[in-house]
């Protein structure tokens, strides 16, 4: 059929649109496909935008209306990008679709039908910081002392547990034990907890973020007549990145779908976050569900060499059978060179050899900004942002800040750079802050009292801070807690006189801050990590004061020198942060069993979603990749010798090609 020519049900106000001529022949099969239940399976690099956005524009052109689309996407920036572009298309004003991110139409479907499940048409949504504040006020009326124990969960922690939970749909005992293990101790309290969380937002009338799924989806689970007004209004329902959907949403989508005109775009090769909530079942048995799904694939890459593809199909390859869909990556660019395999004396000879082949990559005319690093892990990156940092090179961090400029990391710095220098009041005042009610004014004070009294008493002023003198000072909440934060810093300082920088930097992290990292971050074990790479970087000093000092020039040097966003700058990000992203060049470092799949993954037995993910870190390359394995691994005590990761060494070696390096760097 030829598209371009004028349409019987095409609508007057929508152009005529040659789709044979603007798709390849899997796009314009999955474009055109009659109504009913289908599965495009979209490959990294193929296209997946455009086929949605066309398909858009082909209902409209068959004759449906613009309200009878409900588009649901991840992010609202995503909808508005292909409402835009049906605009350009078709010229039907985006606001003329139900489009944008699963909470924000659940938003207005609550508004228009909420009365039916209870919730008046007043509420209001809580941002984050409100809701916290809603949680600890309601934990704290039931039990006043919760959160004075600093291995419990603070209100923010807690609240990601609680959303965790109203995700996956998972009890809360299972969602502790599976995603915070560290909090295990409260299992029997928490189901309270969020019974008296969800009671205050209903007494006053709020919501938080998650109870725009929760409520929609009670609503239409509730309300046979409001699901079927919504089955009836959207005849077509088109979901973007449909394999990061979680429980709740692959619920909504099959209720207001149940007419099974549903069309579902992802890729399962690419769900990589179930650590957020995100379902691999749900892609996986979204056939079974909808009976008669017809299954498209999009192969074609468009983004990398045949050589990259080559290597990506590697991986899939080596997928469990019978636990994904098959598909093969083809490649509509040219031959090339095969990826790179670099092997390296450590990490920070992988480091060098980067900076000595990001010289030739600049003389060969690629741009900084296209030239990307990716690691499973941000304690991965600490040596290359060193040298980056030692060599000036402008880089920028997409996964989040500096290393160095962590919140977690500045802290136990503090720490030791107090134990070192106890006159060093900045870095008492960041420390002291972390103790209940302690404030500002309340650390000075504190600190003016331990100063007077070691001067009286000729003593070391850390070891009077837990004499009475002192101790009277300390803000009544603070009491029961004062005792062991102050014998850690004993302990520190006994081991900073005696051995070396890297062992007082574990007996920091093994202390009272160590205690305090668990219910301050939801994301405890990755912090942890990050600390527990301080103490291989440690190692490389004999002294305290030396390793104190490299940190603080680091610091002012990058701090310094601010990167402006647009500027020609490397690009250091997790694998996680460059999902959507391609690079010229990508450097993946830290390629050993234990680093990348990381340890604890190995483990839990969850390594499937870390082979995922290192589908999705080799298909962000478009020209060359680098595939880089540290031989050793040195954490401050004896160098471990590591094995390269378990996804090299299952793939057929003719598909990479080793590279030597020469031991002669500079920039």
């Amino acid at each position: 059929m030829d598209f371009s020519l004028d349409h019987p049900h095409l609508p007057p106000s929508v152009p005529a649109i040659d789709f044979r001529a603007e798709l390849n022949d899997e796009q314009f099969a999955a474009v055109t496909a009659p109504p009913g239940p289908l599965l495009v399976l979209a490959g990294a690099g193929s296209g997946k935008t455009r086929t949605l956005t066309y398909r858009v524009a082909y209902l409209l052109s068959q004759g449906a209306r613009p309200g009878e689309i409900l588009l649901l996407t991840f992010t609202n920036k995503a909808a508005k990008e292909m409402l835009h572009r049906v605009h350009d298309l078709t010229g039907v004003e985006p606001g003329r679709f139900w489009g944008g991110t699963f909470h924000s139409i659940g938003h207005r479907a609550l508004r228009m039908h909420g009365e039916v499940i209870g919730l008046p048409r007043t509420f209001t949504i809580l941002d984050a910081e409100e809701s916290e504040g809603v949680l600890r006020d309601a934990v704290e009326a039931s039990d006043k002392t919760f959160f004075k124990d600093k291995t419990h969960p603070r209100p923010g922690p807690l609240h990601s547990l609680l959303s965790m939970a109203r995700n996956t749909q998972l009890p809360l005992t299972e969602t502790i034990t599976r995603f915070f293990p560290q909090h295990e101790a409260i299992i029997d309290r928490a189901p309270l907890f969020a019974q008296k969380y969800a009671a205050a937002k209903r007494a006053a009338n709020v919501v938080d973020y998650d109870d725009l799924l929760e409520f929609w989806l009670e609503l239409l689970k509730k309300s046979p007549e409001t699901a079927a007004y919504f089955a009836h209004r959207f005849r077509h329902v088109l979901v973007d990145e449909y394999q990061d959907t979680n429980t709740l949403q692959s619920q909504i989508v099959d209720l207001i779908g149940s007419h099974h005109q549903v069309m579902a775009v992802g890729d399962d090769a690419q769900c990589i976050y179930s650590w957020r909530g995100a379902n691999f079942e749900n892609i996986l048995t979204f056939p079974d569900r909808h009976p008669g799904t017809v299954i498209h694939r999009i192969e074609t890459n468009y983004r990398s060499t045949p050589q990259i593809l080559a290597l990506a199909n590697g991986v899939l390859e080596a997928q469990p059978k019978g636990r994904h869909f098959e598909k093969v990556l083809k490649a509509h660019r040219s031959n090339s060179e095969k990826p790179y395999f670099v092997q390296s004396m450590d990490s920070r000879e992988q480091a060098q050899f980067i900076v000595q082949r990001l010289r030739g990559l600049v003389d060969e005319g690629c741009a900084l900004a296209d030239i990307g690093i990716l690691y499973r892990a941000h304690f991965q990156a600490l040596d290359i942002q060193l040298e980056l940092s030692r060599l000036q090179i402008p880089y920028q961090i997409t996964s989040g800040v500096r290393f160095f400029e962590q919140a977690h990391i500045r802290d136990l710095v503090a720490l030791l750079r107090f134990v070192y220098n106890p006159s060093d009041t900045a870095a008492w005042n960041r420390i002291a802050v972390l103790l209940p009610k302690v404030g500002d004014k309340n650390a000075q004070k504190l600190h003016s009292a331990a100063l007077d009294h070691a001067r009286l008493m000729q003593k070391n002023l850390i070891d009077v801070l837990d004499t009475d003198d002192v101790r009277s000072k300390v803000p009544k909440d603070a009491k029961e807690e004062w005792p062991k934060f102050t014998a850690s810093l004993v302990q520190v300082a006994e081991t900073m006189r005696t051995l070396k920088p890297h062992n007082a930097v574990d007996i920091a992290i093994e202390g009272w801050y160590g205690d305090y990292l668990k219910g301050a971050y939801a994301n405890y074990v990755s912090r942890l990590d990050d600390l527990k790479s301080l103490t291989g970087f440690a190692s490389r000093y004999e002294d305290m004061q030396e390793m104190l000092a490299q940190i603080m020039l680091l610091n002012s040097e990058t701090s310094d020198r601010s990167v402006d966003p647009d500027a020609d700058a490397l690009r250091l990000t997790t694998v996680h942060q460059a999902k959507g992203l391609e690079y010229a060049v990508v450097f993946l470092i830290g390629l050993a069993d234990g680093m990348f799949p990381l340890r604890r993954t190995i483990e839990s037995g969850d390594i499937e979603e870390e082979r995922r993910l290192f589908y999705v870190a080799v298909t962000r390359a478009r020209d060359e990749l680098y595939l880089c394995f540290p031989k050793v691994n040195t954490k401050g005590g004896p160098t471990m010798l590591q094995t390269p990761s378990r996804f090299l060494t299952e793939l057929d070696p003719d598909l990479y090609q080793q590279l030597k390096i020469k031991r002669s760097y500079g920039w």
